[in-house]
């Protein structure tokens, strides 16, 4: 009923037409509101009246910009970083711990030889050049279809505009027309192994090969002007290649061994790479976990790609994570790890040590990207503090509790592991490594139905992955993609070395370490392939980086509350105010619109209707006029007729109008 009440007044109101004028509400406001300024416009003079109008829109302008200023201050969502140090029992981190080389060389042998012997021939064509073809004098012969596929070229850059390319094992062609570089262009941010290393990626144009001895062995540095570097075609006998090339020799033939053995060793099942790798039993050898035993049964193995057999302490994923009791290195892990040097790939392995990774438990180990190396004939020794990091959500940052509102699918999660960055950026590499070549890199994990790349089944993988990893576009939609965890745990280590064992304990120690693992009395290790591992917490002091919200909604209403009585002199009142005349001012052009609609509605009824309808009197005199009335029934003939008579007038209604007493004359007629 009341909602009733309220629309009938409402519509009585628009049909009596506006009460006021927009200028009768703006005086009606500076009058009575609170703000300061507006009340010294409507009654100051006339001087006066224009410097306060002039201040009040300058001051207002002020509060105007200065709010404009905050509130984008506040919508940008800045955040503050605080350091804290805490101190309490912490959980120990996993230790995953890794031979250098992947496999031993005595199981994989078989697999690598024809790519050894290639190697070989070509290190001796580079290093000792002899006339005639290389591959007539090796017996038996190379298998240079293997070698055709991703093959080592020789760039002759005597004249740097018109570099000659030189196949190191191809003699019978003629010198007519060089093949030559088109364009050249410097890729520096490829990540490849052997040191730092310039790619150069070059479109050649038709053409042949050419060979020509490389330079001798004595030959000056001014002199020699000869590149080793590793061709890569979109398929077998393209001119689409890309030549990537090298500063030392040394990097291209890695590069150039772990193309070549990926592609191999991709098409081994994982249960006979595993058998391949280095086992647990005999890998660790001694293990000691504050004051109680361990051994290799108390670590989970895993493959890594990169290192082959990988073992983990402490992941946490059967049982619960060990805690630390003390810090200190009697209260740490020690290990003593053997790496069978002796045993290393001569081609892939270059380094020679353990590669070891602290981390989260339940987090896979990324040793490639933030492992470190325990030299072999040593005793490091790794202090460990803890760096908690908290980050704000959304809108802060673009950071994610587990990864399930990043659109990459985590292809890591085969682990059961939990969500990371290097995840998702190697997961989203692999998608589009798959979606571009059609297989998948050896080095990251699968999708389903996917098989890894190989130089038979795809014969262009090669080129495709060196171009897909030099792409910056691909690389930024990934980064692009993937985001940060909100929390996260860092661990910082402090890493001493020292020579392990010495030279007065190493005979005894080597027969104990002998004895307990090839139950042997001879002497079977040496210091080549021994570490000893101590890991351990430095202090329990650890130290917490948060991040808080920069601006909150108090400090905005504070700070625009602030802005606004200073130079306005207001209150949220006064504001209250400011809103109330801009309701009134729509109700205003409400009414009038309404008015405007009324008044042409009533001009196109005048327009449809353009005689105006009779006055009273002219109706009046219809009715009295004879003029207007019928001819009775026998009546005279009109030139007979009578002349018409006046009809009566029509009464003088103002005289019906009763005048108030004052208004009569004295001398009117009082009975």
């Amino acid at each position: 009923m009341n909602l009733k009440k309220y629309l009938v007044r409402a519509l009585h109101r628009l049909q009596k037409g506006p009460g006021y004028t927009y200028k009768e509400l703006l005086v009606w406001y500076c009058d009575n509101t609170n703000t300061h300024g507006p009340k010294r416009i409507i009654k100051e003079g006339p001087k006066k009246k224009l410097i306060w109008f002039f201040l009040t829109l300058l001051f207002a302008s002020l509060v105007f910009w200065q709010w404009g200023i905050l509130i984008n201050t506040y919508l940008s969502y800045n955040v503050t970083s605080s350091l804290s140090i805490g101190f309490k029992t912490m959980k120990f981190p996993a230790v995953t711990v890794c031979n250098a080389n992947p496999f031993k060389y005595s199981e994989v042998k078989h697999l690598l030889k024809e790519l050894d012997r290639l190697i070989e021939a070509a290190l001796e064509r580079i290093l000792q050049p002899t006339p005639g073809n290389v591959s007539d004098s090796v017996s038996p012969p190379l298998d240079l279809q293997l070698w055709n596929q991703i093959p080592l070229v020789l760039i002759d850059e005597h004249n740097k505009d018109n570099p000659v390319i030189l196949d190191i094992f191809e003699t019978n062609q003629t010198a007519g027309a060089n093949e030559t570089a088109a364009s050249n262009e410097t890729a520096g941010d490829n990540q490849n192994s052997g040191g730092n290393e310039t790619t150069m990626h070059s479109e050649t144009t038709a053409g042949n090969q050419t060979t020509a001895p490389p330079a001798p062995a004595n030959t000056t540095t001014e002199e020699k002007k000869y590149k080793l570097a590793v061709k890569l075609c979109s398929h077998q006998g393209s001119n689409n290649c890309t030549y990537r090339n090298f500063t030392s020799a040394a990097q291209a033939v890695t590069e150039w061994y772990i193309l070549q053995s990926t592609s191999i060793l991709s098409k081994v099942p994982l249960h006979e790479r595993i058998r391949m790798g280095y086992q647990a039993e005999d890998m660790i050898l001694a293990c000691l976990y504050g004051a109680e035993p361990c051994n290799y049964k108390n670590f989970t193995q895993i493959y890594h790609p990169d290192h082959g057999n990988c073992y983990i302490f402490n992941w946490g994923m059967d049982e619960e994570a060990l805690n630390s009791s003390n810090p200190g290195a009697e209260f740490g892990l020690k290990l003593i790890l053997d790496i069978s040097q002796q045993d290393y790939i001569p081609y892939l392995s270059s380094a020679a040590g353990a590669r070891l990774m602290l981390h989260q438990q339940k987090s896979f180990p990324f040793l490639k990207d933030q492992g470190i190396y325990a030299m072999a004939g040593t005793e490091t020794s790794i202090g460990v503090l803890v760096d908690e990091l908290e980050r704000m959500g959304y809108p802060y940052s673009d950071c994610t509790m587990n990864g399930s509102d990043v659109p990459v699918k985590n292809l890591y999660s085969q682990y059961n592991t939990s969500y990371s960055i290097q995840a998702c950026l190697r997961s989203c590499f692999q998608n589009h490594m798959v979606e571009i070549c059609g297989c998948g890199h050896y080095m990251f994990p699968l999708p389903k139905g996917v098989n890894y790349c190989n130089n038979e089944d795809n014969p262009g993988w090669a080129y495709c992955y060196s171009s897909l990893r030099s792409s910056i576009k691909q690389r930024q939609i990934c980064i692009d993609s993937c985001k940060e965890t909100c929390n996260d745990t860092q661990y910082k280590m402090t890493i001493s070395m020292a020579d392990w064992p010495s030279e007065a304990s190493e005979d005894w120690i080597f027969h104990i370490l002998s004895y307990e693992r090839d139950m042997s009395t001879n002497v079977t290790l040496d210091r080549n392939g021994i570490i000893k591992l101590n890991i351990y917490f430095q202090e329990y002091n650890y130290r917490t980086i948060s991040e808080s919200a920069a601006t909150t909604i108090v400090w905005l209403l504070s700070s625009l509350g602030g802005q606004f009585g200073f130079w306005m002199g207001g209150s949220v009142l006064c504001l209250i105010e400011f809103g109330e005349i801009i309701i009134d001012s729509l109700w205003i052009t409400v009414i009038n619109v309404i008015g405007w609609c009324k008044g042409l509605r009533q001009k196109r009824v005048r327009d449809q209707y353009p005689d105006a309808p009779p006055t009273v009197s002219e109706l009046v005199e219809a009715h009295t006029n004879l003029g207007f009335q019928h001819e009775a029934v026998g009546a005279l003939p009109r030139d007979e007729a009578l002349p018409p008579e006046p009809g009566t007038p029509p009464p003088n209604y103002d005289s019906l109008r009763v005048q108030p007493l004052d208004v009569l004359s004295p001398d009117s007629d009082v009975e």
